[in-house]
């Protein structure tokens, strides 16, 4: 039976030490931390990426508490490993109204990382307009992570090697653009194809 809990949103920013905490990026511990295959992460932002919902689950899995999140940019979790260029694609959808599947590395507070397979949704308004996001995360297909980390490691390569951050990130765009051109898949029949 899965485990979602919900959290109560606390609408509010971090400020003084817990601010500082979250603004302060530790050092990956090369350390990876599990989750049960039935459990599910689960968060949700407001239109800029800002936390507003964090289930039991998410705030077990960063080593954060309620009042620690609500309120931090989701960036928070970003790992130093995963490239940009993954994180443009992803805003590229969300932002036209598109769902995304992605495998992602997150940071722990602590340095520690766990590997997601991310489903990230637009939320709308009655408008139609893009009120926030919901992503739900689950354990990712271990062979899929082995395919990906390789492919990562060349993007974040690309990322670091220009001196030009906005350079890097377009060449690394690119470089994945090309790979799957050159595999003849959309970016979702790329992902999928990763397990099997």
């Amino acid at each position: 039976m899965s485990r979602i809990e919900f959290v109560p949103a606390i609408l509010r920013k971090p400020s003084g030490p817990i601010k500082q905490k979250l603004l302060s990026r530790v050092a990956p511990t090369g350390v990876e931390r599990s989750f049960a295959e039935t459990d599910i992460i689960v968060s949700k932002t407001d239109a800029k990426g800002v936390m507003t919902y964090a289930n039991r689950v998410f705030l077990d899995m960063v080593g954060l508490s309620e009042r620690e999140v609500i309120g931090a940019p989701h960036s928070i979790l970003r790992h130093p490993d995963m490239p940009r260029a993954v994180f443009a694609l992803m805003w590229e959808r969300l932002n036209a109204g598109r769902e995304i599947f992605a495998y992602v590395v997150n940071l722990a507070a602590n340095g520690d990382h766990y590997w997601v397979h991310a489903h990230v949704t637009p939320t709308f308004g009655a408008n139609g307009q893009i009120l926030g996001f919901h992503s739900n995360r689950r354990v990712p297909d271990r062979a899929a992570v082995q395919k990906i980390e390789p492919i990562y490691r060349t993007l974040k390569g690309i990322e670091d090697g220009d001196a030009s951050r906005a350079e890097g990130l377009a060449r690394s765009c690119a470089h994945l653009k090309s790979i799957l051109a050159q595999a003849g898949m959309t970016y979702d029949q790329f992902v999928f194809s990763l397990a099997s």
